[in-house]
């Protein structure tokens, strides 16, 4: 799971990185389109990525321990921070599924194409790129919050929820 979560931090970095380097060149240029297949391809990648977690999420059952202790009310925040990504992480490519199929493109995936989920409508996919774009601004703080949240638990708290999740340092000792 520790790879796995720094697998969809660097997709996200990366998927963010494509929508934003595309600004840098000329509309119809070849690495303007390019970078927006990557953005495509990638968000899929997340969606993807996503759910392998949750399944391996939900068949370990192991949850983690973090030492010492936390009260209550920071479990609970902490849960619904995890709730929050996970959102996060489905809407937001699901979102560019629904824009491409709405827009009549096709949905790139690594050599393949996935399927349309609804047919060519303007208005729809203007509105839903409308919505895609604002929630990833809001991704920007949900990614923000969450690492700031894990440096304040390692250098307030003084508890091992940063150690823990840092290669080789999260695996319990043998």
């Amino acid at each position: 799971m520790i790879g796995m979560h720094w697998l969809t931090l660097l997709l996200l970095v990366a998927v963010y990185a494509c929508i934003e380097l595309r600004e840098s060149y000329p509309r119809g240029s070849e690495l303007r389109e390019g970078l927006k297949s990557w953005h495509f391809m990638l968000g899929l990648g997340v969606f993807v990525l996503v759910f392998v977690r949750l399944v391996i999420r939900l068949v370990s059952g192991a949850r983690p321990v973090v030492r010492p202790v936390l009260p209550v009310w920071q479990e609970r925040l902490a849960a619904l921070m995890h709730l929050a990504l996970y959102a996060f992480l489905i809407l937001m490519p699901l979102l560019g599924w629904l824009v491409l199929s709405a827009e009549g493109k096709p949905i790139p995936f690594f050599g393949m194409q996935w399927p349309a989920l609804v047919g060519p409508d303007k208005a729809f996919a203007d509105s839903l790129e409308e919505l895609h774009e604002t929630i990833g601004t809001v991704g920007y703080y949900l990614v923000g919050l969450h690492a700031a949240a894990a440096l304040v638990h390692h250098y307030v708290s003084r508890d091992n929820t940063l150690l823990r999740m840092l290669p080789r340092r999260g695996r319990p000792a043998s």
